[in-house]
């Protein structure tokens, strides 16, 4: 609204300047969200915090046995299973209390996992029983978390005119710096929701080797992005794609059907 402030800024100019920006025909606006749709984002959140409060409690019971000298593999599951063959001998090189600390670390993350678990169930349900989930959880990449994520994230897909779109509103396409004419294209802008780019950077990642074997249209664009570009790029590059493949996905309203290449 900054460029419809006239002069200082004060309550009045900023109520003038909404109302002037509002009227204008190329002003960009947020769809409001349905309730179903804010409690599906409520619970990405709150499940993403209990990820995060996992993984520091993981990190945190690493470095507190490495400095005892115990050092545990990397992997969540396999060392769950190390840390309990651990704490299970009645021999440990660790004090009373820091063996009963561990113990009640552990205890922790176990019911971190319950309630990680009851929330993937919950998407899990949910994907099944709403058709805009359902379909999107056809494309390559895309499974229970992105699906649901997605459809709660954009909503009405009308209010994205094309597939870019959607891409760039999540921040998966070049930065542009053009000037005098020259057109100069930097790294991903990385604007929008992160936590939508970061899933779906994630998807792509799990589903290119995949891809990148199968006789499709995708597959042989993904073959010969590899043998000019880093992995990492090309992972991105599969994350933009797939943000274009939802918007057509859920503008024509059927499931994702890759082409075959003869």
């Amino acid at each position: 609204m900054r460029p419809y402030v006239k002069a200082q800024k004060n309550d009045e100019r900023d109520a003038e300047a909404i109302a002037e920006a509002a009227t204008r025909p190329t002003m960009r606006l947020v769809e409001l969200k349905t309730e179903a749709q804010l409690d599906m984002q409520s619970i990405h959140r709150a499940r993403e915090r209990l990820m995060a409060e996992r993984t520091g409690l993981i990190n945190q019971m690493r470095g507190l046995l490495l400095e005892r000298g115990i050092v545990l593999p990397q992997g969540r599951r396999t060392l769950a299973k190390r840390l309990d063959e651990l704490l299970a001998q009645a021999e440990v090189p660790l004090s009373p209390r820091m063996r009963r600390l561990i113990e009640d670390q552990r205890e922790q993350w176990r019911g971190l996992d319950e309630r990680i678990t009851a929330f993937d169930e919950e998407l899990a349900a949910y994907a099944r029983s709403d058709d805009t989930a359902r379909r999107l959880t056809s494309i390559p990449g895309i499974g229970v978390l992105n699906a649901t994520a997605l459809a709660a994230a954009i909503g009405d897909v009308s209010t994205f005119a094309q597939a870019r779109d959607v891409a760039a509103w999540l921040g998966l396409v070049p930065r542009q710096f053009t000037t005098g004419g020259k057109p100069r294209l930097l790294g991903i802008s990385k604007r929008g929701n992160c936590y939508l780019r970061k899933q779906l950077i994630h998807g792509a990642r799990a589903a290119l080797p995949a891809l990148a074997q199968s006789q499709t249209a995708l597959g042989a664009w993904l073959r010969g992005l590899l043998g000019r570009a880093h992995k990492n790029v090309v992972v991105v590059a599969l994350a933009n794609k797939l943000a274009r493949i939802v918007w057509a996905v859920l503008v024509h309203k059927r499931p994702y059907e890759p082409r075959t290449v003869v």
